[in-house]
């Protein structure tokens, strides 16, 4: 297993790759859509009347050149980018939609697949939904009023339409036409999905890149009118079995695993990891499930993480482990503050397992 560190589009300087190498890091998953542009908007307050911002199509940032400086100026520092986390909402609005552009959209998308395999990157996580990650708030209930992300879905319109000209919680056509996005049942998701494995996976194969689905955050069975796809762990079953493919493999976030209302993570666990279909997990902890949970320090929650990883080594796991988001400590730099001790617990946990 290997300890990495997720960053955002706008943490992609010299000093945060410093940061992640410093704090014992060796590898990074980074983002490129535009969702967040500061430390204090990381999973951003969201609701029917805010969202995560515009989303823009074909920026450079996705450019060869581009994945290959970012990939070297990692080396330098003594890391590598193991993966890339969600494509960009205005690249890929119409295969979500089943939209006139799809097919369009969809050649790009593989062209974006075959460039990360050519700077060397493992994998791509991608999350299938049309809500995306939505109705999250801000609330200080974390171990001594630290400042985290909630959710409580009696203070949210859960029926709120999204409107057209939006999807994945961004803003991709901020001059289409009133109205909402079409309505659709789960049977139609999970044929968009199975289109868009059956494209996108020979490319993969060849690029050397699995994908990796996120499950569904929050994990409720329908937001906003849309259905939802993985919001139960069972369901990622059905995603590897969907279209059969050593590239079809998941992102298994231990907070939203956590946050579903089935099952047990530590059996999701041992099922998925005996499967070999775990690109790179999500380390953080929560408490509460849907409708109502809040997220809290990595060694503070409803998860036993040290359980986690052993399973995880059990079945030798050899990809990426990273604290996707945390609670923010109360000092000068709240977000480094954060990811510094979970990455220091999640170390101590590691080196334990090795010790035996």
């Amino acid at each position: 297993m290997k300890l990495g560190l997720g960053l955002y589009r706008h943490m992609l300087r010299d000093e945060e790759f410093a940061f992640a190498r410093q704090c014992s890091c060796t590898d990074l998953i980074i983002h490129l859509a535009n969702y967040y542009s500061n430390d204090r908007e990381i999973v951003k307050a969201t609701d029917e009347k805010v969202n995560y911002g515009d989303s823009k199509a074909g920026e450079s940032i996705w450019s060869l050149e581009s994945l290959l400086e970012l990939q070297r100026r990692a080396q330098a520092r003594g890391l590598r980018i193991y993966g890339i986390e969600n494509f960009s909402p205005a690249d890929w609005y119409d295969v979500l939609l089943d939209g006139p552009k799809k097919e369009e959209q969809m050649e790009n998308l593989k062209q974006i697949i075959r460039r990360v395999g050519q700077a060397g990157i493992r994998c791509f996580g991608y999350n299938f939904s049309l809500a995306g990650v939505w109705g999250h708030q801000k609330t200080t209930r974390a171990r001594g009023g630290a400042v985290s992300t909630c959710f409580h879905a009696d203070q949210l319109d859960l029926e709120a339409r999204i409107p057209n000209g939006e999807v994945w919680n961004m803003t991709y056509d901020p001059n289409a036409p009133e109205g909402h996005i079409p309505d659709i049942g789960y049977e139609e998701l999970w044929a968009r999905l199975k289109w868009f494995l059956e494209q996108i996976l020979p490319v993969a194969e060849e690029a050397g890149v699995m994908m990796a689905l996120h499950p569904d955050d929050p994990p409720m069975p329908c937001l906003r009118g849309t259905p939802r796809m993985v919001y139960q762990p069972e369901l990622y079953q059905k995603v590897l079995d969907l279209v059969p493919s050593p590239c079809n493999g998941i992102d298994f976030c231990m907070g939203s695993i956590q946050e579903m209302t089935h099952g047990d993570i530590y059996e999701a666990l041992e099922q998925y990891a005996a499967q070999g279909r775990i690109a790179y997990a999500h380390v953080r902890n929560v408490r509460g499930k849907v409708p109502d949970y809040t997220e809290v320090f990595v060694d503070d929650g409803d998860i036993d993480i040290r359980r986690t990883l052993e399973i995880l080594h059990k079945h030798h796991f050899d990809g990426v482990l990273i604290p996707d988001h945390t609670p923010q400590l109360q000092c000068g730099d709240p977000w480094h503050a954060g990811m510094a001790y979970a990455l220091g617990f999640i170390r101590a946990q590691l080196m334990a397992l090795q010790d035996g």
